[in-house]
């Protein structure tokens, strides 16, 4: 995840957590301290005292920082003290500078500290929006190992629109659902949130992979027009790229109809083959409208050993530095022979790995590995 690696770091920074930088303003406290008394009275380093309220406040909260502003404070009265000198205009308006820098310091370390909780209270609330809406898949069905990852962007309370669910069937198979909502924040949310609750309520029930696809197509233009007037329809463009499969416990192939998302990734004995089909349809929300009543069913070979790769296009457009996209397709390969939760964690760090640790858009990935009955 990226959004953890960031929480944590900025939490790291806090007060109880960073005594080795609490080190710094103190040592600047006794320094200036002991060279201001024992220099000649013609040298004052009393006003370098200030940066250890301002030092603090990079790295500590408002009591820790108020604690360094005091004690420069003392300080400051203190080489007065001892040069005899407290009572003169020089010292009384050094002593006066550190109060008002301690203050605005302590204010801003107040503003500071606020602003992170609201924005940590917001991470919470979309992290377990999220959660709820990709709910963990099973570990195991019928012939199937399965593991799932969510990378959520860079931005800080940004949702995307990726998504993906499986169901079980009762006609002895299991259909997976991995899609990408156009947008992000909370119309990506709701959007996603429909397409899924309609895949969990009807993917055990239809008879057949066109009808649910046909469902799920018109489910989503019907509540995204369900207000709207027919204006405002037509120059909509929500939709939804989805790729649809259903795999059966005893026959090794898997099933499959692509709606404008990018096609699967099978990968057998080190080798890689992208399940492309020989007509994507039109994405989530454009069928209905442009009058698909049908969805073609495409059929490939998955057997015992097989590994099954889906994911959305936020991985294999995920750009480094010099611009290069993912190469998922090269590294995919050298992942072949390990535990659907091994390829996940592998890909997850890769990639990271390629982008530096700023995942431009959300990323969803699904690994399905067909074992030996």
């Amino acid at each position: 995840m990226v959004l953890g690696p960031r929480l944590d770091l900025r939490r790291s920074w806090r007060p109880g957590r960073t005594p080795a930088l609490v080190v710094i303003p103190l040592a600047l406290i006794v320094t200036v301290c002991l060279v201001d008394v024992l220099v000649p009275p013609h040298i004052h380093l009393g006003p370098l005292l200030v940066a250890a309220p301002a030092l603090t406040v990079a790295f500590a909260g408002a009591r820790l920082t108020a604690l360094m502003g005091a004690l420069a404070v003392a300080a400051q009265m203190l080489i007065g003290a001892l040069r005899g000198v407290l009572s003169t205009a020089n010292i009384q308006a050094q002593i006066a500078a550190l109060i008002i820098v301690t203050v605005v310091c302590v204010t801003v370390c107040v503003v500071r500290d606020r602003n992170e909780r609201r924005l940590d209270q917001v991470r919470s609330v979309a992290e377990v929006a999220q959660s709820v809406l990709l709910q963990p898949l099973p570990q195991r069905s019928g012939p199937l190992r399965i593991a799932g990852l969510y990378l959520p962007a860079e931005e800080e309370a940004d949702l995307g629109g990726d998504l993906y669910a499986a169901a079980r069937t009762s006609h002895d198979s299991t259909r997976f659902l991995i899609g990408d909502v156009r947008g992000n924040g909370l119309a990506a949310i709701n959007n996603a949130a429909l397409l899924l609750g309609a895949f969990r309520a009807a993917a055990h029930r239809q008879a057949t992979l066109p009808r649910l696809a046909v469902h799920l197509d018109a489910a989503f233009r019907w509540d995204i027009s369900q207000w709207r007037s027919g204006a405002e329809q037509d120059t909509d463009e929500d939709f939804a790229t989805v790729t649809l499969l259903d795999i059966p416990d005893h026959e090794p192939v898997v099933h499959l109809i692509t709606c404008g998302h990018p096609p699967p990734l099978l990968l057998r004995g080190g080798r890689l083959t992208p399940l492309a089909a020989e007509a994507s349809h039109l994405p989530i929300g454009f069928g209905g409208a442009f009058g698909i009543a049908a969805y073609d069913v495409q059929t490939f070979p998955f057997e015992a050993g097989d590994l099954l790769l889906l994911y959305t296009d936020g991985v294999i457009e995920a750009r480094n530095g010099d611009g290069h996209f993912y190469p998922l397709a090269e590294r995919a390969p050298q992942w072949t022979g390990n535990d659907p939760a091994e390829v996940l964690r592998l890909l997850q760090d890769d990639l990271l790995v390629h982008v530096r640790g700023h995942l431009g858009d959300d990323a969803a990935v699904v690994a399905i590995r067909r074992l030996a009955r």
